[in-house]
């Protein structure tokens, strides 16, 4: 099978340049025209705001937040928003594209968007954490809403997080607005199933690859970079479907067991310990190490820029699941393909979690809310049948996954772009 693949280029770190060269590349497949490729390839708004707020001694700190609609020609923008010292407005600009992308690829009738703090939140109180929260939210609220932009939870956000965003949104307001945010505590609107969504579809995704290349999921031995909400959940799930995880790990560094990793054993270590290092009965290694071990299944469940031209020779499991965003730059992209590597691409892998968010948002809407087996019945439908989607362009088109998957989601935002015309 012939494949297309990108022209050797200077190899690109910064993640938004990643998300526009991902995207030239899909444009290209599909010949876009050109007044839709200048469109679709810069956000439609970018929002950087001061956020001071009072630390518990007294003294006042400032620190720099955004908020970035990539688009919004399908429906509302829809984003999580992630409180990391490494947040940089390009690195916004980029996950509001991907969530673009992304929403298309699952054919929610969202538009992409996201947000983030430049601070470490683990220097933080709660109460300085829900200050800073409080304030953000008062900064950015000119541009979110129910029928406007949604934000949800990201990396070092939780429902508590999205508690105190709807709370001050709603008092700006003078009345309850619970479906301005996603990702909320089951008491304030949450949904079920919403804590586990992201991991659920990597793994149902992971499932319907196996399907795909003939593999019996159990038995196969899994690597999960990242044990955060998306990496712990994942492996609690390959677990009980008979996979073996031989490796995981954190920010602080990983750990591994040929015998296989027991998920409660391991999460306890990390809840008592904060880091899943030094859990008995395993040897350390490093996030670059647990890349490229020998394993069937390899899941970057952690931030950008992970997989690069450098590391990808050595890399080579049957399937890399994508759980982070953007975590393989592009030139790397077709060095794991040529030796072998089955990928699901972020905007499909990961996509759980934005899908489940839609579920909250139209439950909160009507005000009627679904079962847990509803929620996770839903979710695989849609996760089965957009993994088949792409596949079947990738195969139409004689291109890899992530391409296809590119070229799926902007097709259809190209679509309704389109057919809205031009305002004015």
């Amino acid at each position: 099978m012939s494949v297309v693949l990108e022209k050797k280029a200077t190899p690109i770190r910064n993640p938004f340049e990643v998300a526009q060269r991902q995207f030239d590349i899909a444009a290209d497949a599909l010949q876009l025209e050109e007044g839709i490729r200048i469109k679709l390839r810069v956000p439609r708004r970018c929002l950087t705001v001061s956020v001071p707020f009072e630390l518990d001694d007294g003294s006042w700190r400032v620190v720099q937040g955004h908020r970035v609609q990539h688009d919004v020609s399908r429906g509302p923008a829809k984003g999580g928003i992630r409180f990391h010292p490494q947040v940089t407005l390009d690195e916004v600009k980029a996950l509001a594209a991907w969530m673009t992308w992304k929403c298309g690829v699952v054919n929610l009738p969202y538009g992409g968007a996201k947000g983030g703090i430049e601070v470490d939140p683990k220097a933080l109180s709660m109460h300085e954490l829900e200050r800073m929260t409080r304030r953000y939210t008062n900064e950015i609220a000119i541009i979110i809403g129910p029928e406007k932009d949604i934000p949800a939870p990201d990396v070092y956000t939780d429902a508590q997080v999205m508690a105190w965003i709807m709370d001050t949104f709603t008092m700006r307001q003078g009345f309850a607005s619970p479906g301005v945010v996603t990702g909320k505590p089951i008491s304030l609107g949450g949904s079920l199933g919403r804590r586990e969504a992201t991991a659920r579809g990597c793994t149902c995704a992971i499932e319907e690859a196996c399907k795909h290349l003939g593999l019996q999921l159990q038995g196969m031995t899994v690597a999960i970079q990242g044990y955060g909400n998306a990496g712990s959940i994942a492996h609690d799930l390959l677990h009980a479907r008979g996979a073996k995880v031989v490796a995981v790990s954190d920010s602080r560094g990983g750990i591994h067991s040929a015998r296989g990793l027991d998920p409660k054993a391991v999460q306890a270590h990390k809840q008592n310990a904060g880091s899943v290092v030094g859990a008995p009965g395993t040897d350390r290694i490093s996030n670059d190490e647990l890349l490229e071990l020998k394993v069937d299944i390899l899941i970057p469940a952690a931030l950008e820029n992970q997989i690069t031209e450098e590391n990808a020779p050595r890399i080579r499991p049957k399937i890399l699941a994508e759980a982070a965003n953007g975590p393989t730059t592009p030139d790397a992209d077709p060095i794991l393909h040529e030796n072998g590597v089955f990928l699901i691409p972020d905007i499909l892998a990961n996509a759980g979690g934005v899908t489940v968010s839609y579920f909250e948002w139209v439950q909160d809407l009507a005000n009627y809310f679904w079962t847990e087996d509803e929620v996770n019945q839903k979710l695989e439908t849609i996760m089965r049948r957009s993994f088949a989607d792409v596949v079947s362009i990738a195969e139409k088109n004689h291109v890899h996954n992530r391409t296809a998957a590119y070229m799926l989601g902007i097709g259809r935002v190209a679509e309704a772009t389109r057919l809205r015309g031009l305002y004015g």
